[in-house]
């Protein structure tokens, strides 16, 4: 009898050995958190302040890999298809919720993922090479009425944020415009400095420098209010584009089924950091609202922004195959 008790507790002590990781425990190895845009953009510049941060408080760590393309696909769909252990997560920009509607066939669905954390959001600014005869708004509608391909636009991606704020314009004002997408807002920009295309829309944060020593005319805001780091720079809205906002926004999610426990740390270690001083300063620096929303509050907004891009995409008859 004392043998087999002893082969029991032996047996069981080595199956505890290849059990998963407790609760307790997570994260037990590093972390890998995709963002779909090139590094230098404003997801990358955000994402990994946020991502390192986290590593410094908690000493675990959480690796920023970018997965670039398809306007964020494909980041996206590998985190949906990802094991739901918390080890694969996304920091996410509205994509996520923009391009189930707009592209016509996505390998994912909103309900692919666990939403985590709303960290924040940021306007984008309507930028225009600086030997352009544009300095407004209304000059740049004017001139998109000539016809369809009078303005050259580089958005930072087919179903990125400045594609759909663009589009949105369009939309509102009647103007046309040549779309011309490229892999990241960077290029984009450079593009529209050397003249080789006219405007572009980027997160503040990635205009301003550019806006400062003139190399670009910042066209406006696409805020509700202004920014704090632009609060001389106008909204669209307050450019004569009654009724326009469009601003791009930053979420931390994993695939769907990720454990409560997962969910349950990263939320709390998010809300922790996104209070600290330091961080707070530098995301705001980088032209960020700072919402720190739950998984709860996360969820909510991305289905309510995936119903309203929806119901904008279906109005603008826009589709990429």
């Amino acid at each position: 009898m004392k043998r087999f008790t002893f082969l029991s507790v032996a047996t069981l002590f080595c199956f505890s050995l290849l059990a998963p990781v407790s609760a307790q425990d997570y994260p037990a190895r590093s972390v890998q958190v995709f963002v779909g845009f090139p590094a230098g953009g404003s997801a990358d510049i955000v994402g990994r302040l946020v991502m390192q941060k986290l590593s410094d408080v908690t000493g675990k760590q959480f690796v920023v890999e970018n997965r670039t393309g398809a306007g964020g696909n494909i980041a996206f769909a590998a985190t949906a298809s990802a094991k739901p252990d918390g080890y694969t997560l996304l920091f996410s920009t509205p994509g996520i919720a923009i391009n189930p509607s707009l592209y016509k066939k996505v390998n994912f669905k909103i309900e692919d993922f666990t939403p985590i954390a709303l960290i924040g959001e940021a306007p984008l600014v309507l930028l225009a090479n600086a030997k352009l005869p544009i300095k407004s708004i209304n000059d740049l509608v004017a001139m998109g009425k000539t016809k369809p391909d009078a303005i050259r636009f580089a958005s930072s991606g087919n179903g990125s944020s400045s594609h759909l704020a663009m589009d949105v314009l369009r939309h509102m004002t009647g103007m046309q415009y040549l779309h011309i997408p490229y892999r990241g807002g960077g290029p984009a920009l450079i593009d529209v400095m050397s003249g080789e295309v006219d405007v572009t829309m980027l997160p503040i944060s990635e205009s301003m420098p550019y806006v400062r020593d003139g190399r670009v005319v910042a066209l406006g805001q696409t805020g509700v209010t202004r920014s704090t780091i632009a609060k001389d720079m106008p909204t669209i809205e307050e450019a004569g584009v009654k009724g326009y906002a469009s601003t791009t926004w930053y979420m931390v999610l994993g695939p769907a089924n990720l454990p409560a426990n997962v969910v349950s740390f990263m939320q709390t270690q998010l809300a922790n950091v996104l209070q600290m001083p330091d961080l707070r300063d530098k995301v705001q620096a980088a032209g960020v609202n700072i919402i720190n929303g739950d998984s709860v509050k996360a969820k909510a907004f991305l289905e309510a922004e995936y119903k309203k891009w929806a119901a904008l995409i279906k109005a603008s008859g826009t589709v990429i195959e």
